[in-house]
């Protein structure tokens, strides 16, 4: 094969192993581009961009972030071994009003970060849900919302406030469908590379 051929052949062989992801993370500036290539995690965010080896990631932390404006957002920090952090949400700003999310794609990129890692030998820590103090923290304000909620619901039904009974009833179950499923999937956990949190993926 002639030698321009033949390296035509190569790229388009590196083109179809690469494994490509971006998102948009405000309506203004360019999208965040992160790709899996032969040499490592290649990415451009915010200005920055870089090439990290695989092995040369130091950890990851796979988290469940709804916002008001999409319910289903997961999100994954990596870090460096030099202490640089970046960061790949699973949905994408389109409109003022329209986060969209892009679960396919994301899942899909996730798991083949992991797996490369793995197979460069890659001594990453793998964490899932939020840092321990914070979750701690959070289990706290939710626990003491209860026992004030709890709280009314006997003084409501004490004082024949029915309406008032149901509303906390609606509002309890709003509440737990919304912070129940936060604090449920982000509960500190480590992971491997081959047993990733299903609860922090789409």
């Amino acid at each position: 094969m002639p030698t321009d051929l033949k390296q035509t052949a190569d790229q388009a062989d590196d083109d179809s192993r690469a494994i490509r992801y971006d998102y948009k993370a405000s309506l203004v500036g360019s999208a965040h581009q992160f790709e899996l290539t032969d040499q490592g995690l290649a990415w451009e965010a915010a200005g920055r961009s870089g090439v990290w080896a695989y092995r040369d990631i130091a950890a990851i932390r796979l988290s469940f972030r709804p916002s008001s404006m999409q319910s289903r957002r997961f999100r994954t920090d990596i870090w460096s071994k030099g202490g640089e952090r970046i960061r790949i949400m699973s949905t994408s700003w389109q409109t003022v009003s329209l986060m969209t999310p892009q679960d396919d794609g994301y899942r899909a990129f996730v798991e083949a970060l992991h797996a490369r890692m793995a197979a460069a030998g890659s001594t990453a820590i793998l964490i899932g849900g939020l840092p321990s103090g914070i979750y701690a923290a959070g289990l706290v304000v939710v626990g003491l919302l209860a026992i004030a909620m709890i709280g009314l619901f006997v003084r409501a039904l004490a004082t024949g406030q029915h309406v008032g009974a149901l509303f906390l009833v609606g509002f309890a179950l709003l509440f737990y469908w919304q912070i129940g499923g936060f604090i449920r999937r982000n509960r500190p956990v480590a992971y491997t590379f081959d047993h990733l949190p299903r609860a922090l993926l789409p």
